[in-house]
């Protein structure tokens, strides 16, 4: 549906987006993240026509954005963080309004109507959009994108300002649009992209970072392998007889204390279970243990690891100091490598595909 190949953006110097090759199936809801200035905004803005690029090639349902922008166009629905409304008209007004823009061929009422149920504003079609709530004015914008019956959805940070029940509401409604169209999600909201996004594509410094199915890093986080461990003990001992236990790849004594017991941040090696094992071995020492509690691994660490290591050859980390001990975590280090090898092995494959078209 989409294909990106070799795509580059150059400001005068300043390379924005810098030899992007992607292909986004039918379908599919990928959620693109990334850190501010990273080029997410410029890809888009390249997608949907509104930017040039200095090279490469841009394809949405075959069409060429560069030799056919309208009808690459017509093929996309594209919501900005601001809704592009006009707050005097009506909702009607407003639909009729983009029908009429983009030279829509369908039924008119028939489509209308059709926008508005799937979009669930019916019930305010005749009320002037400035005496609409936020919600409903998002939905309003979306509507506004789906006239003309686009092929490709393109949501830029949709819930901001939204209420919890609206966010929920909205991020129902875009799972749903994703069984008839393709949808890519631009957002800072992590947990967003879990809930809704089939793939995750982070990109960093104009390149591509990590790309992975959704539900692949899920079963990463839910294999969870990381405690926090109460134990009554000397800190010295504890600590060295944790690290030196059987299945522990990581430990460090933490500055949380609860009486005499000081905590300690266990993480154990990939498929090993060490509770029964450091229960035991705390028994046999006489040492309490008045607390164990299971820490899961978040999709803001992943995020957070993946940037900081693409950022590793340029400088300074941009999350050192909020991520300070995270970034020890050996989990996230793992999963944050494999992500960005892989990534790096696409960008590869990708560079020697182009460079072999060039030969031919």
């Amino acid at each position: 549906m989409i294909k990106i190949e070799h795509l580059v953006k150059n400001y005068g110097t300043n390379c924005a987006v810098d030899d992007i090759s992607l292909e986004i199936s039918d379908g599919e809801i990928v959620g693109f993240l990334g850190p501010n200035g990273a080029g997410k905004s410029t890809t888009m803005n390249i997608l949907t026509g509104y930017l040039s690029s200095t090279a490469g090639r841009v394809s949405v349902a075959g069409i060429d954005v560069l030799n056919d922008p309208l009808g690459a166009k017509k093929q996309i629905g594209y919501l900005p963080e601001q809704p592009p409304l006009y707050l005097d008209m009506t909702v009607d007004e407003y639909l009729n309004f983009n029908y009429d823009l983009k030279n829509c061929k369908l039924s008119r009422a028939e489509h209308i109507r059709e926008v508005c149920d799937v979009v669930h504003i019916g019930d305010v079609r005749r009320r002037v959009i400035k005496n609409l709530s936020k919600g409903y004015r998002q939905r309003v914008g979306i509507a506004g994108a789906l006239v003309g019956n686009p092929r490709v959805i393109i949501f830029d940070e949709p819930t901001v300002g939204l209420d919890p029940k609206q966010i929920i509401e909205i991020r129902n409604l875009i799972r749903s649009l994703g069984k008839d169209h393709t949808v890519i999600l631009s957002t800072h909201i992590l947990q967003e992209v879990q809930a809704v996004c089939d793939r995750i594509v982070i990109i960093n410094k104009g390149r591509i970072v990590a790309d992975e199915k959704t539900e692949n890093i899920t079963r990463v986080i839910e294999n969870n392998r990381r405690f926090n461990a109460k134990i009554c003990g000397p800190q010295a001992q504890v600590l060295s007889t944790l690290r030196n236990l059987p299945g522990v790849a990581y430990c460090e004594a933490l500055a949380e204390r609860d009486g005499d017991a000081i905590t300690y941040m266990i993480e154990s090696n990939p498929g090993v279970d060490i509770r029964k094992k450091l229960f035991f071995t705390l028994s046999n020492e006489g040492w309490a243990l008045i607390g164990l509690e299971a820490l899961g691994l978040s999709l803001e660490d992943i995020f957070i690891t993946v940037v900081n290591k693409s950022d590793a050859d340029d400088g300074p980390s941009r999350y050192t100091r909020r991520q300070k001990t995270r970034a020890r975590s050996a989990i996230e280090s793992q999963v944050a490598s494999d992500l960005y090898t892989q990534a790096g092995q696409k960008r590869a494959e990708a560079s020697a595909l182009g460079l072999d078209e060039d030969e031919e």
